[in-house]
């Protein structure tokens, strides 16, 4: 999208019969123009930096879930299960700080019932991952909200330049207007250009993040069921389907005198 306006404008700088392109704009903005244009660049290169980044390790947590579902629970215990899983994969660290709390809880001296002991813990350890999940969506929000004001700013600007240049000329000539006027319509729009990518991103992301979460929060309980209960509880690996019997019609016996005397049977 930026290679395109830059492409224009670079085409604008090289041709002097079109002193209306992006390049031309912002030479006659000045400074101010210039500025606000870098800022809003900076901003959208950021934020697709963010977009790709976050999408990589969001990916990379479902695929793991996938693997979890296929093969965790039918270890024999939680450690054998953790061994199976990735270094820094976000479920083995969930399980391996269940199992830290574990062994913590047998060291207090104070009372404290066990199961508020393993569930304070496995919630810290989702609240960390579910933290590093969303760092960087605050800047997203944030370029999402801004940047229209920082592109309204050099288009206010550009209006100004607009008028000074009537009151000194002394008349509203498209000549004198067309540069500031045209200055500030690319503002506005740079401005947008940059804050819809940044919130769709935002509202795609935390969508994706959500998903996580709750899956996350799933395994997390079945983690301190499994620990509550020295392994006599755990989730039940779906089973391959066996054919079902076929049901079993009724049948209707009715009885007729036959010509001999006799009782036939029909089924």
């Amino acid at each position: 999208m930026f290679t395109t306006i830059l492409a224009a404008g670079g085409a604008a700088a090289g041709a002097d019969a079109n002193p209306y392109g992006l390049a031309a704009a912002l030479r006659e903005g000045g400074l101010i123009s210039q500025s606000v244009f870098a800022i809003l660049v900076l901003m959208s290169i950021v934020s697709f930096y963010i977009l790709f980044s976050k999408l990589f390790e969001q990916q990379k947590i479902m695929n793991q879930a996938k693997r979890v579902r296929q093969g965790f629970w039918q270890s024999n215990s939680l450690r054998e299960g953790s061994a199976k899983l990735e270094k820094n994969s976000a479920y083995k660290q969930v399980v391996d700080d269940g199992l830290a709390a574990q062994e913590q809880h047998t060291r207090l001296t104070d009372p404290v019932e066990a199961h508020d002991w393993l569930h304070g813990s496995l919630a810290r350890s989702e609240a960390a991952i579910n933290s590093k999940l969303g760092g960087g969506l605050a800047f997203l929000a944030t370029v999402g909200s801004v940047s229209p004001f920082i592109g309204l700013f050099g288009t206010v600007i550009g209006i100004y330049r607009a008028l000074v240049k009537i009151g000194a000329s002394g008349q509203a000539s498209i000549d004198k207007v067309a540069g500031p006027v045209g200055e500030a319509l690319i503002m506005t729009a740079l401005g947008l250009v940059v804050a819809v990518p940044a919130v769709l991103s935002y509202n795609w992301l935390q969508r994706r993040n959500k998903a996580i979460a709750e899956d996350l929060s799933a395994f997390s309980n079945d983690v301190l069921g499994f620990l509550a209960s020295n392994g006599a509880v755990r989730p039940v690996a779906p089973s391959v389907g066996t054919a079902k019997p076929a049901p079993v019609k009724a049948t209707a016996t009715t009885t007729t005198a036959g010509q001999t005397g006799g009782v036939q049977t029909r089924v």
